[in-house]
């Protein structure tokens, strides 16, 4: 993979200071997987302006990217990313309360808004508390948990093109579905009349609840967690969705998969639904299990278990 040419660099450094632009970044150190190879280079965006002067750039020029949160539903291959990831992340993660409302950045982690809104005695974000997500990971596939999804929460989303001009969208306009949105085509980015989006903020809308009833509720679902997920590995959460009417971990365990492995990777013998990285794991080895269980899984069910993990690029 070549560098990344000092032409395109030397543009970036008009915006973004020197210690938030990292050159062949290894992606290891930026998902949950803990794997994957390096990115050409990796740009910590801190402002709406930075990103409303790269993302025009970026087009006009044919340069790939890929807006990245918090890496948490993300396997970068080990041959890595051929363009600039641009990381929204603690940067942009500014939090506030709007009467019965929370407005968030996008790269604000969902549990903190989550524990935000526990301080400010509004119910609703309860299910989110334990999901590792950024926001705008969050708004982009629709995340839930526990019964409670962000389609049931969110009032609107404010976005900003490739042209640098922001626009806001209703909940209505955003096509939520299972771990799906209008945002999904791309990692937060999505074609809507022919402009590719990238998420800036949200406003929640939420309700007023006593704060020992709220609180009561997260310590529920976190011993939940913690009983019935492998929280002591690294991995991307669920790896696979749910097909409609069945449940994927069961079918994976019922065709005989808890603790397939190869190398480093394997199906968690506690939660069959989870692949992870028992140490020392590649891309390689957690993509080739995540195949090897679609294989089975479909001999013996014909069902195809679609990855909720996003796969990027070269494996």
């Amino acid at each position: 993979m070549e560098r990344i040419s000092s032409f395109v660099l030397d543009f970036i450094k008009k915006y973004v200071p020197g210690e938030d632009i990292l050159v062949e970044e290894p992606m290891s150190r930026h998902t949950t997987f803990r794997a994957g190879g390096k990115a050409k280079c990796l740009v910590r965006i801190g402002s709406v302006n930075q990103l409303g002067a790269l993302l025009p750039y970026f087009r006009e020029n044919g340069i790939p990217y890929f807006i990245l949160g918090n890496g948490s539903n993300l396997l970068v291959g080990d041959g890595g990313y051929p363009g600039v990831m641009l990381q929204i992340g603690s940067k942009m993660n500014r939090i506030k309360a709007e009467e019965e409302c929370i407005r968030a950045e996008a790269g604000a982690l969902l549990s903190r808004v989550a524990g935000f809104a526990l301080e400010n005695g509004l119910t609703g974000l309860e299910f989110a508390s334990g999901i590792p997500g950024t926001v705008g990971g969050a708004l982009v596939m629709n995340a839930g948990a526990y019964g409670g999804e962000i389609k049931q929460v969110v009032r609107q989303v404010t976005v900003i093109d490739e042209r640098g001009e922001i626009s806001v969208i209703e909940n209505d306009a955003m096509e939520f579905g299972y771990r799906t949105s209008v945002i999904k085509n791309r990692p937060f980015i999505v074609l809507i009349k022919k402009k590719a989006l990238t998420v800036l903020e949200a406003v929640f809308a939420l309700s007023p609840g006593e704060e020992s009833g709220i609180r009561a509720r997260m310590e529920e679902l976190a011993q939940r967690r913690k009983e019935k997920q492998p929280l002591e590995y690294a991995s991307a959460g669920s790896t696979f969705k749910r097909p409609e009417g069945f449940f994927a971990g069961k079918l994976i365990m019922e065709a005989g998969l808890r603790g397939l492995r190869v190398g480093g990777a394997q199906v968690s013998e506690k939660h069959c639904g989870f692949v992870i990285n028992t140490g020392g794991a590649t891309a390689g080895d957690i993509l080739a299990v995540i195949r090897e269980v679609q294989k089975r899984v479909r001999e013996n069910t014909g069902i195809t278990l679609e990855t909720e993990v996003i796969l990027l690029g070269d494996f």
